[in-house]
């Protein structure tokens, strides 16, 4: 099917957008692009005691964050109360549901009764065939499924392939609470129907769901959208993914510094690949990407991968968009501030005369922040410990010895620079590193930088001499 694919993807505004949530929207949203179709974001906000505004608005910027927008405004289901209703008395009206009167009095008796006997829980069918009139007073009715009570039902699954479920183990469930109040099972069939959803794309443990409101879509005569229940996502024990793994909001590996595209390649490739391929542009993902490829089984979060992708993603990102990227992220990262010290014209210019050099060695956005510090330190620099005991251990006196040979260039870049100190290491026959080690202390007041020559070149040559002489015997 490529004509008229309608996916959606429907978080609950209980938290915020987790991570195992931002690959379900990924494939959906691949899929959707994969076919020429379009992805809609529904709100499933109908538990209002823990549904959140916040909630909402962080899955909504996290979702424009990872470049997975819908491709229409969002729809609230809890708004959508009515309709459902009207749905719940359209089938009572066919014959495919009943009001069923039974007391939680009632309803305890049978469960007690399935654990007595060690079976599931299931409504015993008591109100399925009786006459309303009979009615007890004072009870508020729900209304429930009148689903089939033998034979099978059939969910074809593009990732899990045929799945049969026994009608007697699926019983007949409730479509509306005794308040009025539609049930998550009904909710969820009437809008992905009056949406226009073709395809549902969603995690392995809506399965069971799968097999009920193929029942309510039936009862209804409409069509059953094609399903795809991808595997949940487990941490590197093999757990399901938690906490303690780093199943944190996509929020958080925004604050880590982390780009949307190698997220977005690193979540793809969490139960889905293409040959051996590890590094794949969204681009690619999208002319690649099909539901049956998906695998079976659950993908194991490995924060390593991910670093040593992000950092792949920032070398090969185009200096003048990260620094873009950089400015734009700055609110998000824990040391921001760092690129807020000096103006946004004077920031932007360092960082990009800097860039070449600073992207190398950091894996995420944090890292390349921090590597940027020495652009904008106020003299005379804070020293760090090792970059103090290097400029102590005799390197003060070796910049001193440098400094005339510095002064002297007359291109200030970083080639020049290192054949100054090149031929000044010949002349005194110390080594290169033992005149680059003090050099980069006095010039960054730290042990690692980028290129020491890069970083004198960068500073510009008021700048870097004098944070040199700040540090000279």
């Amino acid at each position: 099917m490529t004509d008229g694919v309608v996916t959606r993807f429907a978080p609950s505004p209980t938290g915020y957008l987790h991570i195992g949530g931002a690959r379900t929207a990924l494939f959906n949203w691949l899929y959707a692009r994969a076919k020429s179709g379009k992805m809609l974001l529904r709100i499933e906000d109908t538990d209002r005691e823990r549904s959140t505004e916040p909630a909402v608005t962080a899955i909504i910027e996290g979702l424009k964050w990872l470049g997975l927008e819908a491709d229409e405004p969002w729809v609230s289901q809890y708004e959508r109360a009515p309709r459902h209703r009207e749905i719940a008395e359209e089938l009572l009206a066919k014959g495919q549901a009943y009001r069923c009167y039974a007391t939680q009095a009632e309803l305890e008796e049978m469960r007690e009764r399935a654990r007595a006997e060690k079976r599931p829980p299931r409504y015993d069918g008591r109100w399925r065939d009786r006459d309303p009139s009979e009615a007890p007073a004072g009870v508020d009715p729900v209304i429930r499924l009148k689903a089939p009570l033998d034979g099978e039902t059939l969910v074809h699954d593009q990732v899990q392939g045929d799945i049969r479920f026994p009608n007697k183990d699926l019983d007949d469930f409730v479509l509306l609470r005794s308040d009025g109040n539609p049930t998550y099972m009904l909710a969820v069939v009437v809008d992905d129907h009056d949406m226009g959803v073709t395809h549902i794309v969603r995690g392995d443990d809506h399965l069971t769901n799968a097999a009920r409101q193929t029942l309510i879509y039936k009862a209804m005569g409409w069509d059953v959208p094609v399903m795809a229940h991808i595997p949940l996502i487990h941490g590197p024990d093999g757990a399901k993914l938690s906490k303690r793994h780093g199943a944190l909001g996509v929020e958080a590996y925004r604050a880590m510094g982390y780009l949307p595209v190698a997220l977005r390649n690193y979540l793809v490739r969490l139960g889905w690949a293409h040959g051996d391929e590890e590094i794949i542009s969204t681009e690619k993902m999208v002319e690649w990407f099909d539901l049956p490829q998906i695998n079976k089984g659950a993908a194991r979060f490995d924060f390593q991968k991910l670093e040593a992708l992000n950092g792949w993603w920032i070398r090969h990102t185009d200096d003048q968009d990260l620094v873009d990227m950089l400015m734009a992220e700055r609110d998000h990262l824990p040391n921001g501030e760092i690129l807020k010290r000096r103006s946004d014209e004077e920031t932007r210019e360092k960082l990009l005369a800097a860039m070449a050099g600073l992207k190398e060695r950091a894996k995420t956005l944090v890292e390349l922040t921090d590597s940027a510090t020495y652009l904008f330190a106020d003299r005379p620099l804070a020293l760090e410990d090792k970059a103090a005991n290097a400029l102590a251990d005799g390197g003060r006196e070796t910049i001193s010895g440098l400094l005339p040979k510095l002064e002297a260039v007359e291109t200030w870049d970083a080639a020049s620079l290192e054949a100054a100190v090149r031929a000044h290491a010949e002349e005194t026959g110390l080594k290169l590193g033992k005149l680059a080690q003090p050099l980069r202390a006095a010039a960054t007041g730290r042990s690692v930088s980028p290129g020491v020559f890069d970083v004198l070149a960068v500073l510009g040559r008021e700048e870097a001499l004098a944070r040199l002489k700040d540090q000279a015997a």
